[in-house]
């Protein structure tokens, strides 16, 4: 055909490449439409038995059904959280590949490991805040405290100060005690333990006097006799123990400490895959069959939309950032 000698050759070739990329953009299209239409695997960046992984095998089956493919949960663990987490930040923002992150993975690490291989809020799309694991701040019973201000007032008066236990450097135990002696500026050791257990059983034992844990493991033995509960670190009480106030109802303000779980995707996942996550995570949280099985372990769903993850998420970053930096903090 000849060509007309008013249309110019680059408009001919402009036609023909916009046409060429056509079917790209339906193709790219149809997979958002379509998706999901195979299994889905959501990494968990620690051990199995932990409580992200106990966390995600009880909410990803309610997920598997309202998004009508399996859900393959997968423990990579490794340096805190770093290896399974840099999985999902290479991946392709397809939808296909998730990954439960936590407090350690996704805020803390931020400034606790300057040389991560990935940027937090750069590689990842936040979907959701899934569950909090909320703590209480325990004393042994050699402690002659029976609230905050009493530890704080026998704390200051010990020599080198108090000492504090947690499950290692960088975990919410051992931030939630350095917090609480930057805000009130009483004298506290830390003392960090690889076992939660064996931490648990010096503050029985009286080796240590006090730590903040994960209420489900602490309160057998603060209904034994063996501890008592002095605070809340959460912004509210609990439900498991209502009688126990805040942190910041004893006065030491601003102090809210809980060990979160959520759920992130690789950086530019496409909007109508991040909606249809989101509304399944949503759904989950809010089966009534689900609720009492995350209680027993601890956790309490929240869920949050990615419009206000985000923001939320940015601001803990910072929030750990200055008391690891005021602590002059170090991973083990």
């Amino acid at each position: 055909m000849a060509m007309s000698p008013g249309f110019p050759r680059r408009r001919i070739l402009a036609a023909a490449g916009s046409g060429l990329a056509l079917p790209a953009l339906s193709r790219a299209a149809l997979a958002q439409a379509s998706w999901p239409d195979r299994p889905i695997r959501v990494i968990v960046p620690f051990g199995a038995g932990t409580s992200t992984d106990i966390m995600t095998r009880l909410v990803t089956p309610r997920m598997s059904q309202e998004l009508g493919q399996p859900i393959v949960v997968e423990n990579r663990p490794g340096a805190g959280g770093v290896v399974g987490s840099e999985a999902v930040a290479k991946s392709a923002p397809d939808g296909y590949n998730l990954c439960m992150g936590s407090i350690a993975s996704h805020s803390v690490n931020v400034s606790l490991m300057p040389r991560l291989p990935y940027d937090v809020l750069r590689d990842f799309t936040p979907v959701s805040l899934v569950t909090n694991a909320p703590n209480l701040l325990v004393v042994g019973n050699g402690v002659p405290a029976r609230n905050l201000q009493e530890f704080l007032t026998w704390a200051k008066g010990q020599r080198g100060g108090a000492s504090y236990a947690s499950a290692g450097n960088g975990t919410s135990s051992h931030l939630a005690g350095e917090l609480l002696k930057q805000l009130t500026g009483v004298p506290l050791e830390h003392v960090p333990y690889r076992s939660g257990a064996q931490a648990l059983t010096d503050i029985i034992s009286g080796q240590v006097a006090m730590t903040v844990y994960q209420v489900t493991a602490v309160l057998p033995f603060v209904r034994d006799g063996k501890m008592r509960a002095l605070a809340t670190t959460s912004s509210r009480r609990l439900e498991w123990t209502p009688e126990v106030p805040t942190v910041e109802e004893q006065g030491v303000k601003p102090f809210d400490v809980a060990a979160w779980h959520g759920l992130f995707a690789p950086a530019n996942l496409p909007a109508p895959i991040l909606d249809r996550l989101y509304r399944a995570l949503t759904v989950a949280l809010n089966d009534p069959e689900l609720r009492p099985k995350l209680n027993e372990q601890g956790l309490e769903p929240v869920g949050m939309s990615p419009t206000d993850f985000r923001p939320w998420l940015e601001a803990d970053i910072a929030k750990w950032r200055e008391v690891v930096r005021a602590g002059n903090i170090r991973p083990d």
